[in-house]
C-alpha cells in the first residue's frame, strides 16, 4: 500500500474510532498513575502567561487538570473565565481580545494559547488578530479546517449542536486554514472519534507543525502524552521555536504529521 493510501486512511474517521472514544475515562487514570513520571520529566516553564480554551460546552472545570499541570511546570496558566463554551456568540471575541490584551499588560509579555477543540480554533483566530501579543498557539484535537464531509457520530448529534456547528463553519471562522503568523503546533489523534484527523493539520508554514499522538477526542486535554508535548513546546525560549522532533524513546509516542493539503482539499475524506 502506497504511503499516499495509508495516510488517507488514517484521516478517514469510522465508526470504529467513534466507539473508540470510551478510552478517555482511561485517559484520566492514566494520567493520575503517570503524575510522578511527569513531575520527574517535565520541560521547565519561564512563568509566562498561558491562556487555555475549553472546547464547545466546555468549561474552565474542563480544563483544570491541563492548567494544573502546566503551572506545576512553571507556566502562570489560566483559564478563560467566560463560563461554558457555547461557540462565538454575541460579543465573544471581543472579549477574548481584550482578555488577550490585559494577560499581555499586566504581565509585560507576550502570552501562549492553548485550545482544546472549538477553543483552538479561537485560540489560532487571536494569535492571527494579534500576533504581536501572543508568542505561541498549541491546539489539541481542533477542528480549524473546513470539510464537508462528516464524523461518524454526525447522524446522532442532536440538531441543536448540528446547526450551532454549522453556524461556525459558515460564520467567522471560515476559510481559516491557513497557519497563523506566530509558531502554531497541532495535536491531534488518527483516531479521533468525533473530528476526522485531517480537519485538526496545520498546513505547512515556516512555524506551523503537525504533531500525531494516540488519544481520544473527550479525553486529549487529560492524555499524559498531550500534556507533556503542551508543556515541551510551551516551554521553549522565545524567538528560539524548533519543530518538535520525535526521535528515540518519543518515536514509541508521537508521530510527525503531514500538513494539511491546503485549500479545497477540506472536503476529502
Amino acid at each position: 500500500m502506497s504511503e499516499r493510501r495509508s495516510r488517507a486512511d488514517r484521516d478517514r474517521q469510522t465508526w470504529r474510532h467513534a466507539l473508540y472514544e470510551w478510552r478517555a475515562g482511561l485517559e484520566v487514570g492514566a494520567l493520575v498513575g503517570a503524575l510522578p513520571v511527569l513531575a520527574a520529566r517535565a520541560p521547565r516553564g519561564d512563568e509566562h502567561r498561558v491562556l487555555v480554551f475549553p472546547g464547545f460546552l466546555g468549561d474552565d472545570a474542563s480544563t483544570l487538570a491541563l492548567r494544573g499541570y502546566l503551572r506545576a511546570c512553571g507556566f502562570d496558566a489560566r483559564g478563560w473565565g467566560f463560563g461554558r463554551n457555547y461557540g462565538p456568540q454575541g460579543d465573544l471575541i471581543e472579549r477574548m481580545l481584550a482578555l488577550v490584551e490585559r494577560a499581555h499588560e499586566r504581565s509585560g509579555r507576550r502570552v501562549s494559547l492553548v485550545g482544546w477543540s472549538l477553543g483552538g480554533v479561537y485560540a489560532r483566530e487571536l494569535a492571527r488578530a494579534r500576533p504581536d501579543r501572543v508568542r505561541a498557539v498549541v491546539t489539541l484535537a481542533s477542528p480549524f479546517q473546513q470539510g464537508r464531509a462528516r464524523g461518524a457520530l454526525w447522524p446522532i448529534v442532536d440538531p441543536a449542536t448540528r446547526e450551532a456547528i454549522e453556524r461556525l463553519e459558515a460564520g467567522a471562522f471560515a476559510e481559516r486554514g491557513a497557519p497563523p503568523p506566530v509558531p502554531s503546533t497541532a495535536i491531534y489523534s488518527p483516531s479521533d472519534g468525533i473530528v476526522p484527523p485531517r480537519w485538526c493539520r496545520e498546513q505547512a508554514g515556516p512555524q506551523a507543525e503537525n504533531v500525531e499522538l494516540p488519544a481520544s477526542h473527550l479525553g486529549i486535554g487529560f492524555n499524559p502524552l498531550a500534556l507533556f508535548l503542551v508543556a515541551e513546546r510551551l516551554a521553549q525560549r522565545e524567538g528560539a521555536w524548533r519543530p518538535f522532533e520525535a526521535s528515540g524513546l518519543r518515536r514509541l509516542f508521537y508521530r510527525t504529521g503531514e500538513p494539511h493539503p491546503g485549500a479545497g482539499a477540506g472536503s476529502q475524506p
